[in-house]
């Protein structure tokens, strides 16, 4: 199959943005779909590249797109298919530099698929071999025969994985999800640490089982080992396991029904719901009605489809033999409530160790971000609701913790972080517990109370501020403030007396400095 034939399939409605004959007679080897910003090692001679575009940002220079396309072109990569539906269209940056690379690129609109474009590859691909004098390059029919009956029973996903790969020699295999999670494996492959999945979802031996899944719901099919098995046999194997995830998703998406419920009881307008209703909605979801529990709420793009609800379903899975419920809230938030009853949560005693599941979830929370590193994601995570009546208060917590998780700013940055998850428990300085205010607060609060000085664009002004503000970081010493601001005492005096006379607050008196302390953080 050429690249010329894809431009000509009515079904996929490519259109093509640069390339002549050369480029469009070029035979496809294979397929491989990357975001990766440089996939050039793990690409194959001739293979056509599908790629969202999530790796690219329209603030980005041009040099990110020639690195890209340049990577492609070093693997002697036939095309790239560009999806258009992240940004809107294909950047013309990269258009160029395929031109200047000799790289052929045709854009793929959103009602088309990459799994489409994989299917049609391959199943040309297959038509062609068929007609070839060789080996199997299917699956037995009484393998698959015997693979449909097992998804139609339900079996767990280990019994097709190791069945459908019995025809290659019993190699290891693994499915792994989009965070290194390991869904199924073989009894001959070893088990993999979170950490090592991860890595192996880049390998040259890693297929995608549903390309068309969120960033954060993808499974991969892995075998450490290359088979030597034909891409229609490996292509086939994908499939069913692509079968065994729709089952799965119908399950989850099934589940959501209850646990939505069961969140809007919890975010009613009265104090508490009724103990019976809140139980009664627990027992649907599958968990006791009897606490403790935890509640995380998440927030990524302004988009319902952004697939947040996924990764918050991927994170919670790594919570092992923990109940959940996901859903979400009247608001739109994805939410979860997760059974908390092997946890000991925070004792009062400030030494006492966070929360196991603050702690997996932020040593996951890199990995997860890193499925889509174009959309920021954050969490907020409750402290522990002792009974189902705890539950609204440790709603409010985890949203409190959300809007703290948001306006986090990683050290050194101007802005705040592209990702954070924040726990309720985390909030022990003042600092911390204003990050968790709306802005809109945080900013009036700062106005009324700085008064005249909150106008800093006043040379005086902001001279008054930096003097208070170390004044304050330093005790209200005056000695110290004088010093650090290289200042006679007297005149750290003036100042001060300046800021009481503008502010109407005494610093003499403890809480009016923690007023104003308050304000200048709020800043």
């Amino acid at each position: 199959m050429h690249v010329e034939d894809l431009l000509r399939l009515e079904s996929l409605d490519l259109t093509l943005l640069w390339g002549d004959g050369p480029q469009l007679t070029r035979e496809i080897s294979g397929v491989t779909a990357t975001d990766l910003e440089d996939p050039g090692r793990f690409l194959q001679r001739d293979e056509l590249v599908l790629s969202g575009l999530v790796w690219w940002a329209p603030a980005d220079d041009e040099s990110k797109a020639e690195r890209f396309v340049a990577a492609l072109h070093g693997a002697g990569a036939a095309a790239l298919l560009a999806g258009e539906e992240t940004h809107g269209g294909v950047p013309d940056v990269l258009v160029d530099a395929c031109r200047r690379h000799g790289i052929a690129i045709l854009s793929v609109p959103v009602h088309t698929s990459f799994r489409a474009v994989t299917d049609t590859v391959y199943l040309r691909q297959w038509g062609d071999l068929s007609r070839r004098p060789a080996d199997h390059y299917a699956l037995p029919e009484n393998v698959r025969a015997e693979l449909s009956r097992l998804l139609a029973d339900g079996t767990d996903p280990d019994t097709p994985l190791t069945r459908a790969v019995a025809h290659l020699g019993t190699p290891p295999a693994y499915v792994l999800s989009a965070t290194g999670r390991t869904i199924a494996r073989t009894p001959t492959a070893a088990p993999l640490s979170v950490s090592r999945a991860a890595e192996a979802l880049t390998a040259p031996t890693t297929l995608s089982v549903d390309p068309d899944a969120s960033p954060y719901g993808q499974w991969h099919l892995h075998l450490p080992e290359p088979v030597g098995a034909p891409p229609r046999m490996l292509h086939e194997i994908a499939e069913v396991l692509a079968q065994h995830r729709q089952t799965t998703l119908r399950r989850e998406r099934a589940a959501r029904g209850p646990a939505t419920d069961l969140l809007s009881l919890m975010d009613t307008e009265s104090s508490t719901a009724a103990p019976a209703a809140l139980r009664t909605a627990l027992q649907a979801c599958g968990l006791p009605d009897e606490g403790p529990y935890t509640v995380i709420t998440v927030k990524g793009a302004a988009a319902d489809d952004d697939g947040t609800l996924d990764a918050l379903t991927e994170a919670l899975r790594h919570l092992t033999g923990r109940g959940f419920a996901v859903g979400r809230l009247p608001t739109g938030e994805p939410a979860a409530v997760i059974d908390t009853d092997t946890d000991t949560g925070t004792d009062s005693d400030t030494d006492a160790p966070p929360s196991p599941i603050a702690t997996t979830l932020k040593n996951l929370w890199p990995t997860l971000q890193s499925r889509n590193a174009s959309v920021p994601l954050h969490g907020g995570i409750s402290a522990l609701a002792a009974t189902p009546q705890n539950l609204k208060g440790a709603l409010t917590q985890a949203r409190y913790a959300l809007t703290a998780a948001r306006a986090q700013k990683a050290p050194g940055a101007s802005t705040a972080s592209t990702s954070h998850v924040t726990a309720i428990e985390d909030l022990t300085t003042l600092g911390a517990l204003l990050t968790g205010i709306p802005a809109d607060v945080r900013t009036a609060f700062g106005i009324h109370a700085l008064g005249p000085l909150a106008d800093d664009t006043n040379p005086s002004h902001r001279m008054l501020l930096e003097t208070l503000d170390v004044f304050l970081a330093h005790n209200g010493s005056w000695a110290r403030t004088a010093e650090v601001l290289h200042l006679h005492v007297n005149t750290v005096h003036y100042r001060i007396q300046r800021v009481e006379m503008l502010t109407g607050r005494d610093l003499a008196r403890l809480d009016h400095k923690l007023d104003l302390k308050a304000a200048l953080l709020c800043r």
